[in-house]
């Protein structure tokens, strides 16, 4: 009893992480495509093709491609919501804006897609995710924006809007992202190596920072 116990075990073991493998890969994939194509011109079998699966396995795991669509959203948000953990009343200012700067802008080199899917779903007014944008992406602002403001009150930076900063950071780091081809253009048809990404890292702080600190 005691090895068929064990071997249940490692039998459910097994099934989860097989569960975890499929349903990361089956994220990643549409966000790929959701970025490539929207929501709109998206499937679930070019899902199901680029993730090497049966379409019956996507629609097994998320039950339709909104409900897919809406997870990857979520990921993405969560993703960048964990970045701005720094941005906190107790930190110092300018360190925590700038490893927020650093992180969005690792993200915007390692996630393109993810910062993709989110502008074209903006650019169309949010029709699948607009109740996120009112409900989760209004809060979080509203948090982050009162830290700043603590922040001006206890004389730790300028009088600036923290609304604005928050935009600005933003678009910036999601420039990098989201027209990456015309970056990559720019720069005479080749990536950004690490070099130059660490180049871009210390130009977009100074930039950004210089208008907050005293």
């Amino acid at each position: 009893m005691i090895v068929a116990n064990d071997v249940n075990k490692t039998v459910r073991g097994n099934q989860s992480r097989n569960r975890e493998e499929i349903t990361a890969r089956i994220l990643s994939c549409a966000e790929t495509i959701f970025a490539e194509y929207g929501f709109t011109g998206a499937s679930i079998s070019k899902i199901a093709a680029l993730a090497g699966l049966p379409k019956s396995n996507i629609i097994y795991y998320f039950e339709s491609k909104e409900a897919l669509y809406r997870r990857v959203v979520g990921e993405i948000f969560d993703i960048w919501r964990d970045a701005a953990d720094a941005i906190a009343i107790d930190n110092e200012p300018i360190k925590a804006l700038g490893d927020y700067i650093d992180t969005k802008l690792d993200l915007a080199r390692t996630r393109p897609n993810g910062s993709k899917v989110w502008a074209n779903e903006i650019i169309q007014r949010a029709p699948i995710v607009q109740d996120y944008l009112e409900v989760e992406l209004r809060s979080w602002t509203d948090n982050r924006i009162a830290v700043i403001d603590a922040w001006v009150t206890q004389g730790k930076i300028r009088p600036i809007s923290g609304r604005h900063l928050l935009y600005s950071i933003w678009a910036t780091t999601q420039h990098y992202a989201d027209f990456t081809h015309q970056i990559t253009t720019l720069n005479d048809g080749k990536e950004l190596n690490d070099a130059q990404w660490a180049e871009t890292k210390a130009a977009v702080k100074d930039i950004l920072l210089s208008g907050v600190s005293l």
